[in-house]
Parts: C-alpha cells; sequence; structure tokens
C-alpha cells in the first residue's frame, strides 16, 4: 500500500469509523462531506479511494486503519491530530448511537496518535 498524504488518509480513516457498524447513516455521509469541503477546497476525484475502500473485507478494516492512521500522523501536527479525533468523534455519534466497533475504532486511533 502506498503511503497516503493527509486528507486522503483522514478519509480513510472517516470511511472506516462510519462503517464499521454495519451503516452508513445519512448523518455520518454529512459529516464526510463537511471534510472533504474542507479538506479539499478544488474538486477532486475520489472514486479510487472510494473504490479501494468499499472493497476491503470487515477483517482487514482494522490494518487499514492503523496504516492510514500512520499516514495521517506522518503528516499532521498534534493539534491537527486532536481536532482531527474531535471530528472523529462527532462522525461516530451522528446517529446517536456509538457501537463498541465504533468505539474500538476510535479508542485505536487515538492510542495510535497517543492522544490519550
Amino acid at each position: 500500500m502506498h503511503k497516503s498524504n493527509k486528507p486522503i488518509a483522514g478519509y480513510h480513516l472517516l470511511m472506516i469509523l462510519s462503517s464499521v457498524d454495519g451503516e452508513f447513516a445519512p448523518e455520518e455521509g454529512m459529516l464526510v462531506q463537511q471534510y472533504l469541503a474542507d479538506e479539499f477546497p478544488f474538486k477532486m476525484n475520489l472514486d479510487n479511494e472510494l473504490e479501494t475502500i468499499a472493497l476491503l473485507q470487515p477483517e482487514e478494516w482494522k490494518d487499514h486503519f492503523e496504516f492510514h492512521a500512520r499516514c495521517f500522523l506522518d503528516d499532521s501536527t498534534e493539534d491537527e491530530r486532536v481536532k482531527f479525533a474531535e471530528f472523529a468523534k462527532s462522525l461516530i455519534k451522528a446517529d446517536n448511537i456509538v457501537t463498541d466497533e465504533e468505539h474500538t475504532f476510535y479508542k485505536l486511533l487515538k492510542n495510535l496518535w497517543n492522544l490519550n
């Protein structure tokens, strides 16, 4: 897998976070769109990224998530990671249900970034 830049890595992280509970809620989709608008002020074709994520099997999510968390870590400041983690928390709460899977991946992100 090729290293991703920070915005692409963030997209992968958010898409996995929003999918690990087996449902991509409309409220989560709106937050992902907000992230894309903030991170990509120009038109960006993310079809290949979405296809990569869509083809992942659930047992591959954790490794893929960890890889992109490390990519994001490499290209970000601590302040950017704290803000992203807060945004990720709002994403998993967007549908008013935080599943064990979402919480596990969120905690994994915070642990990988030493944000405890």
